[in-house]
């Protein structure tokens, strides 16, 4: 049995960012029960050269939605960075789901060897494209919803394994 570059990356990506959205739900009922301000949990960072857990989120997001604009060849939404609340994290991750939603199995099975390129700064890196989804944007996606969970448990929020992984 083989897996095509879309299942190992559209149904992926939705999924956990679907679990993400009800982690944040779960977030927001606690924090509203324990009187936290609409600020506190997203600005909270695991060590201080860490970024903040509303950087996490949009990372996230959009490496998710980065890397399957450009294995689909459409342009990559761009997003504001404002978000300052949970409330805001949430329809953040829910636009982003909406997009990926958009992109067919067609614009992206066959898309292994395809040329990406990908520019931070002055720097390019070259990838085909699945080394670029396996290699970079699916661990990084991950570190980025993983930490985004490690600092919401940190701070007692009760979510637990069953949570992150949600019905796969």
């Amino acid at each position: 049995m083989t897996i095509s570059m879309y299942q190992a990356s559209v149904p992926r990506f939705v999924n956990i960012l679907g679990n993400l959205i009800n982690i944040l739900d779960k977030a927001q009922a606690q924090a509203e029960a324990k009187k936290l301000g609409d600020d506190v949990l997203p600005n909270f960072r695991l060590f201080p050269d860490m970024l903040p857990m509303t950087k996490q989120v949009q990372i996230a997001c959009d490496s998710a939605k980065g890397v399957v604009a450009r294995l689909a060849g459409v342009e990559i939404p761009v997003y504001e960075d404002n978000e300052k609340t949970l409330a805001d994290l949430k329809a953040r991750v829910a636009k982003t789901v909406a997009f990926i939603k958009t992109i067919t199995p067609a614009q992206i099975d066959g898309t292994e060897d395809k040329d990406i390129v990908t520019k931070r700064g002055d720097k390019e890196t070259h990838y085909k494209g699945l080394q670029f989804l396996l290699g970079h944007a699916v661990p990084n996606f991950y570190f980025h919803i993983t930490t985004t969970y490690n600092i919401l448990r940190h701070n007692g929020i009760e979510i637990g394994k069953r949570d992150f992984l949600g019905n796969p």
